[in-house]
């Protein structure tokens, strides 16, 4: 199973036209991601990622949607 996660894009590192790079940021975590097959992402921008490669551009409000299905359930004991 193959799995692609939300994260937001802060800054664009390298925009070269061939293998354009942006520091993306999941839940904190920041990663350096290609962004060549979203050419129209800018720092802002919510990117479906997998293996390194920002595949499609979401909006926040999608983002959110997938982030909150993908922590699950929250329980009394998980939020102490």
């Amino acid at each position: 199973m193959c799995l692609a996660v939300p994260g937001k894009i802060l800054k664009i590192l390298d925009d070269d036209p061939v293998m354009p790079q942006g520091q993306v940021s999941f839940g904190g975590i920041l990663k350096s991601v290609n962004l060549a097959y979203v050419p129209k992402a800018r720092p802002g921008d919510y990117v479906i990622v997998h293996v390194g490669f920002a595949i499609s551009i979401l909006d926040e409000q999608e983002a959110q949607n997938i982030l909150a299905t993908l922590e699950g359930p929250q329980s009394e004991e998980s939020a102490l």
